[in-house]
């Protein structure tokens, strides 16, 4: 007796499966460009409200100290060279060992102290403070978020479950844990050179700390998971020095109250 429904083959399997891998890669890239066109349109004062829901959880973090005064300093030097009345920059130090800096939403840097403690001159922590100014001025934060949002959203589409949405850690993990594009990290390298070089009159340092991660893997460098290609960025930069004859003169040392004590 003949089956008249027979259990579909291997290569039938292979088809439905990929049938449905296709399926969700054009949900995402839908999600993915609906996401960056309404992230293009939202207004400051927007984003700032939604710095609300992230920026306590850093902020408790972060205790008054002397070196958050002190890198506050520094972020207001770099600031005075932007034209963008409608932020208002602040920079969160949080004391743990991880070798970090993100830009979230709310107009606010954290920085980590393991990142203060590899830094080894006044320049090249300008120039990572300048790196994640340039996110903000692309915009790349919420790009960011807004893409791995767009991944939760399609992937919640095909197999339901959106209870992530609903509480502010979720959208907290999304800012941390998601990743720079190649592009977008070489446009905020740029950015930041230039404001090295317009608060300095020279870009020495520039490439020190990028230099120093591609050949100190050994450590807790968290800012390897979320800005990518150090050496390539290395050269990307010195090109760019280069290119735009850039001078290079003697670096600044850190204040005291940012140097790091054994």
């Amino acid at each position: 007796m003949s089956q008249k429904n027979p259990p579909p083959s291997n290569r039938e399997l292979l088809i439905l499966l990929g049938i449905a891998v296709a399926a969700i890669a054009v949900i995402v890239w839908g999600f993915f460009a609906i996401a960056d066109f309404a992230i293009m349109q939202i207004p400051v004062s927007v984003e700032q409200k939604l710095g609300a829901l992230v920026v306590p959880a850093y902020e408790q973090q972060a205790k008054d100290s002397i070196q958050q005064d002190s890198l506050n300093q520094l972020l207001d030097r770099l600031e005075t060279h932007l034209d963008d009345g409608e932020r208002n920059y602040r920079l969160f130090y949080v004391d743990e060992p991880t070798v970090n800096a993100i830009a979230i939403p709310g107009d606010v840097i954290v920085i980590f102290a393991g990142l203060l403690e590899s830094v080894e001159s006044e320049n090249e922590l300008m120039m990572v403070l300048g790196h994640e100014l340039g996110h903000f001025a692309h915009r790349d934060h919420l790009r960011r978020l807004g893409r791995t949002l767009a991944v939760r959203m399609a992937i919640a589409t095909v197999f339901g479950n959106v209870d992530w949405l609903n509480n502010a850690g979720g959208i907290i993990a999304a800012v941390s844990n998601a990743r720079y594009s190649q592009g977008q990290e070489q446009n905020a390298d740029r950015f930041g050179l230039k404001l090295l070089y317009q608060t300095y009159g020279h870009v020495a340092g520039a490439t020190d700390f990028f230099a120093r991660l591609s050949e100190e893997r050994n450590q807790n460098w968290a800012f390897l998971a979320s800005h990518p290609a150090p050496q390539k960025r290395v050269a990307t930069l010195e090109k760019k020095i280069k290119q735009d004859q850039y001078p290079i003169r003697a670096k600044v040392p850190l204040p005291a109250s940012l140097q790091y004590q054994n």
